[in-house]
């Protein structure tokens, strides 16, 4: 199995795990066991994994990160909405 196979079956899986939760929250807007600290540095975090992606041209890395972010960042709106409106 090539390198890129194996980069892209780990994107795929890792971001595809952010999709239940994902639906769950905005199912059932119940996020008080979620993390709001938590998120903010994934979210962060996946940012500069876009970044370090992107730099280094590999591109499972951006595209999963990219799908990532934007799963991240709807719990994290949810939660924020959540925990402060």
């Amino acid at each position: 199995m090539s390198n890129s196979l194996i980069g892209y079956l780990a994107a795929f899986l890792t971001t595809v795990a952010f999709v239940p939760q994902t639906y769950r929250a905005l199912k059932s807007k119940d996020l008080s066991s979620i993390s709001l600290n938590m998120y903010l540095l994934f979210t962060l975090g996946v940012i500069f994994w876009i970044y370090y992606g992107y730099v280094n041209e590999s591109w499972p890395v951006v595209i999963a990160n990219v799908i990532t972010l934007i799963l991240s960042s709807i719990i994290l709106y949810l939660k924020v909405k959540d925990h402060y409106f």
